[in-house]
């Protein structure tokens, strides 16, 4: 065994697929794990590299820290030595509200806020009377919403209907809650008569209440009898309780709800800004909170610089170097105020990153799960002077990836394989990144060709898109062709997203749409129920054995009564680490002994969950069930069982599953936001097979790609641009891709260099 200390040692390593595999990976080096999607990366990187270190951390604490702390089950290994802190980048999702923002996620607001109430003239108060949260900060009109709002009597009410009929349209005031029959029973009005036949004394006092205010006597009516209540209108009770309060405690009701029967109009006092006035009046320089918050971050780096109160100075020091690692990141143009939810794949993938580099501690492992998803070539040229920038300063950098920039930039590279699934999981070749070319196991080269598609398909007709100004975009007018494969490029935030996944579904909503959201996967989520193939399986088995369709479910009446349908147990250790447990019951298949004992065609429910999908398609005869199945093999994940849990799946293999599900869906439109989002080069040439063969077959295939192999291989290419931001939202180039490689434009510069090479 090695004795050198910069090496993190790994012997022995069995979780998920890993075939007991020996690991060697250099410390202070960048290393980039790649090959088929399923192969085993994730399960080195993250499940045993990443959990060990994180769990030998949390030994540090006394037991009674250690049991409020996130608690890790030992990785399934012989050995894990020289591991060091981790700091983990997943592919994941930004977290966050609706109301999140840059500033927010990055941790610059509290500071901006700080330095408001500390060198601001007038001063107004703390840091927190610069938000709308506070009671001083809050706009006095609107109560910090931004909106006057006020009940829509003609949403609220339907005159033509009585009471019992559901005249108010607001369900907690209907006959579907206590208030609504409250009104039907306490005597002041006739539950049968229309609203629009009370005369207009009776009329007032439902929406208005009595004259000039207060309240009069109406008995509410329980089984006990009469109870005093007081009726004060339905106006004034709507206001009351679902406007002037904070409704979100409520069970029943939203704020969605509350808004459907309400009109709503900018604040005159805060103009929409939901801040109290004199807020606003305290400035720096000049620039009020809200201002800051509108410049790009490039502007605010300069006006941080411009503060000469030493105070303020301090402060400034403290948000300088958080702005320019977003900066450097090349989002320079975004603002503090950007909500996170608007942001592109490739923005928020560079925000979440930049989040984890603001610190300036060494001799850690820095562990990214493809950090050039959603990047342009350009910005993967930034991302990987950043790794470089990580090493620089005496940390371990290991990445999961399949662009060849990156690959070809690490100092070692580790493709695990042969294939995906139960036939991956070794080590296939481990080295230098070009003696991957030499390499005959390995499925990764470095002399991938770029083929330009010459023999592009005839364009009949057009979906027109006319003045788009959706976020940045300049009012732009674009034919994009119909009956072929269309590529829509350009850097991150140049406006691809807001064109296509907002403007375009907006003119045409039959579009079928396969975005990057998240699946919402589970431990008992399966292939064959994400994929509606589960259904179909237990009815088969019901129709066949007379038993109920319930037995054949691990979540219903087929669980194993002793892990409860989960296939493991996990006993309670108290301070102890996790550990879980095969069920001895069921040897882990999750069903009693009497689902297990009905059979199918020779098969009981275990046994057809255990079958791959290229098996299945042999075993089974109904139409419907092979269909979808099909699907899946279409999407290159062959290799998987039906039984698979979607929480086990690779990223790139959730981008399949995904793109599957939708594609059993009939329309003529499918848009798809880069497909090829953890995907290796070989499983990005499956799917390109799979659209051209879509598109033969007289559909559409619009995708939002950044991959040269996509859009090399299109029959019409759109490119936004020049830039992101501000800066973008202009079409910079519409053409076939052999047109592309003679343009000036940032894609046509990588796709001329690619060509080169």
């Amino acid at each position: 065994m090695s004795q050198i200390k910069d090496e993190i040692i790994l012997r022995g390593l069995k979780e998920n697929n890993l075939k007991n595999i020996d690991l060697n990976i250099q410390k202070g080096k960048i290393t980039v794990f790649t090959g088929l999607s399923g192969s085993g990366k994730s399960s080195v990187a993250f499940d045993t590299l990443a959990t060990e270190s994180k769990r030998q951390m949390t030994m540090n604490y006394p037991l009674y820290v250690r049991n409020q702390m996130p608690r890790y089950e030992r990785p399934h290994a012989d050995l894990m030595q020289n591991l060091s802190p981790v700091v983990v980048v997943e592919q994941r999702a930004v977290a966050g509200n609706s109301r999140s923002t840059v500033a927010s996620y990055m941790d610059i607001d509290p500071l901006i806020r700080l330095l408001f109430s500390r060198i601001a003239k007038p001063s107004i108060g703390s840091a927190t009377d610069y938000t709308r949260q506070s009671s001083f900060g809050r706009c006095p009109k609107c109560d910090g919403f931004g909106q006057v709002v006020e009940a829509d009597l003609d949403q609220l009410v339907d005159f033509d209907k009585s009471l019992r009929d559901y005249a108010v349209q607001f369900k907690p005031l209907s006959p579907a809650g206590w208030q609504g029959r409250w009104m039907m029973t306490c005597g002041l009005f006739d539950p049968d008569l229309p609203i629009k036949d009370y005369d207009q004394e009776t009329q007032d006092l439902f929406i208005y209440g009595p004259p000039g205010g207060g309240t009069v006597d109406a008995p509410f009516h329980t089984k006990n009898g009469p109870q005093n209540a007081q009726w004060d209108g339905l106006l004034p009770r709507f206001t009351r309780l679902y406007i002037n309060r904070d409704i979100s405690k409520l069970k029943q009701v939203s704020q969605e709800d509350v808004l459907a029967v309400s009109k709503h109009e900018e604040c005159p006092l805060c103009e929409g800004t939901g801040l109290n006035p004199a807020v606003l009046e305290s400035k720096i320089n000049d620039l009020n909170i809200l201002d800051y918050r509108a410049l790009e971050l490039t502007e605010i780096l300069t006006e941080l610089k411009k503060i000469k109160d030493p105070l303020g100075q301090s402060i400034a020091q403290q948000t300088i170097p958080l702005i320019k690692q977003l900066i450097r990141m090349g989002l320079g143009y975004l603002t503090l105020s950007r909500k996170m939810k608007t942001l592109s794949g490739g923005e928020a993938q560079r925000v979440k990153i930049a989040r984890h580099l603001a610190s300036s501690l060494n001799n850690m492992t820095y562990i990214f799960d493809e950090p050039s998803a959603g990047l342009h070539p350009e910005e993967v040229d930034q991302l990987i002077q950043m790794l470089n920038r990580i090493k620089r300063q005496y940390n371990t950098v290991i990445v999961i990836e399949h662009d060849l920039s990156v690959i070809k930039a690490a100092d070692q590279v580790i493709e695990m394989g042969p294939k995906a699934g139960v036939s991956g999981g070794e080590v296939v070749y481990q080295g230098k990144a070009e003696g991957l070319t030499s390499s005959v196991e390995a499925s990764t080269s470095l002399d991938h060709p770029l083929k330009i598609k010459k023999n592009v398909r005839s364009i009949q007709d057009y979906f027109k898109i006319k003045d788009a100004n959706n976020n940045n975009l300049k009012n732009i007018k674009v034919d994009i062709p119909k009956n072929v494969l269309v590529s829509v490029a350009g850097v991150s935030g140049s406006g691809k997203s807001s064109l296509m996944l907002e403007a375009f579904p907006e003119k045409y909503p039959e579009t079928i749409r396969v975005s990057q959201d998240p699946i919402g996967i589970s431990s008992r989520s399966t292939l064959a129920t994400y994929m509606g193939i589960m259904d179909d399986i237990r009815a088969v088995f019901a129709r066949e054995t007379g038993q109920s369709v319930g037995l054949f479910s691990f979540n219903s009446t087929g669980a194993c009564p002793v892990c409860d349908g989960k296939g493991v147990v996990e006993p309670d250790l108290a301070f102890a680490d996790p550990i879980t447990i095969t069920c001895e019951a069921c040897g882990g298949t999750r069903y009693s002994d009497k689902a297990r004992s009905y059979f199918y065609r020779g098969k009981n429910i275990v046994e057809i969950l255990e079958l791959t999908i290229e098996e299945a398609l042999n075993y089974f005869e109904r139409a419907k069930i092979i269909q979808k199945v099909q699907t899946l093999k279409d999407v290159g994940l062959a290799y998987l069982t039906l039984g698979q849990t979607t929480s086990s799946l690779s990223g790139g293999e959730v981008q399949r599953l995904k793109l599957a599900s939708h594609l059993k869906e009939e329309g003529q439109i499918y848009l798809l936001d880069e497909p090829s989002l953890g995907l290796h080069a070989k499983d990005n040439e499956k799917l390109l097979d799979l659209f051209q063969k879509i598109v033969d077959n007289g559909n559409s295939v619009v995708v939002i790609e950044h991959n040269l192999d996509f859009i090399a291989a299109s029959d019409w290419v759109i490119e936004l641009g020049p830039e992101g931001g501000k800066r973008g939202g202009q079409i910079i180039f519409e053409g076939r891709p052999a047109e592309l490689a003679k343009a000036d434009t940032l894609t046509a510069k990588w796709l001329k260099r690619e060509l080169k090479e």
